[in-house]
């Protein structure tokens, strides 16, 4: 790991669609003397600034060139379809690729989506960007297949969107120059993975103090009732021997007077005097 927490502030990139505040929210909680700066930038955009070290991360959509950027993917978007409100498409919740055979299906330039084929008839031309697309959706000349979050960022009163499954989908990470992993960067992966505050940065977890009780062979600490027998029951006084006490042998048996009167009486009758 190179660099330190000397640096006065933190660049984030992040591409459209991609909502960044709440970690934004976490980082000035946990690091309130380091300021944090947003920089918008497009798909293309974002990569050119990652490696002329104009920002120290950025969110991005996957695939990401790994020869010299690092990234985690975080979360995967479900793709929708853009359509006016009285299209067809709107009576349901969801649909299939299928569905959309006999619509114009426009692909813009900037697509982040990765498909082996489109579905339904292309456009004659392709648009710049998908904001270009959203306004020739609501011209009415096609319709557009986008994840989710890029539908909500261009939100409009005359178009809705519903769910497209079995469709190819985005993934959203965090990338940052492989040669720059700074302890900042280090602390915003933190964040991002969901890391406590007491968490290291990206580094393996000491072992818990027990763990190295264990591994340094002591012995455990004897539970209550387990040292010299202590917790053992002491039997019932009188128990021991009560069984042969409680049996009174009869004076008639051979062998004498064992167990007899003290004094060893004689058996028979007792001598009179005079």
């Amino acid at each position: 790991m190179t660099g330190s927490d000397a640096s006065p502030s933190f660049r984030l990139a992040y591409v459209p669609g991609v909502t960044p505040s709440k970690w934004v929210r976490i980082w000035h909680e946990r690091l309130p003397d380091v300021p944090l700066s947003l920089v918008p930038a497009s798909p293309d955009e974002v990569y050119e600034l990652l490696r002329g070290g104009d920002v120290d991360a950025g969110f991005v959509r996957l695939p990401v060139d790994r020869e010299d950027l690092s990234a985690i993917p975080l979360y995967t978007e479900t793709t929708v379809v853009v359509v006016p409100k009285d299209h067809i498409v709107a009576a349901v919740e969801q649909i299939s690729p299928g569905d959309l055979d006999d619509d114009i299906v426009l692909h813009p330039l900037d697509d982040p989506l990765d498909w082996p084929e489109l579905p339904g008839r292309p456009a004659l031309e392709r648009p710049s960007t998908t904001a270009d697309a959203i306004d020739l959706v609501a011209a009415g000349i096609g319709v557009l297949l986008v994840p989710q979050s890029l539908a909500r960022l261009h939100h409009r009163k005359d178009l809705t969107y519903r769910t497209v499954t079995d469709a190819p989908e985005s993934r959203v990470a965090l990338a940052w120059p492989e040669d720059r992993t700074t302890d900042l960067v280090e602390d915003f992966i933190g964040i991002v993975r969901g890391r406590t505050v007491n968490s290291t940065r990206g580094r393996a977890p000491a072992p818990a103090a027990d763990q190295q009780k264990a591994r340094s062979g002591a012995k455990p600490t004897p539970r209550k009732g387990d040292a010299g027998g202590a917790g053992r029951r002491k039997p019932a006084a009188g128990k021991a021997g009560g069984r042969t006490a409680g049996k009174n042998p009869r004076s008639g048996g051979s062998g004498g007077a064992k167990g007899g009167p003290k004094g060893g009486a004689k058996r028979g009758k007792p001598r009179r005097n005079g």
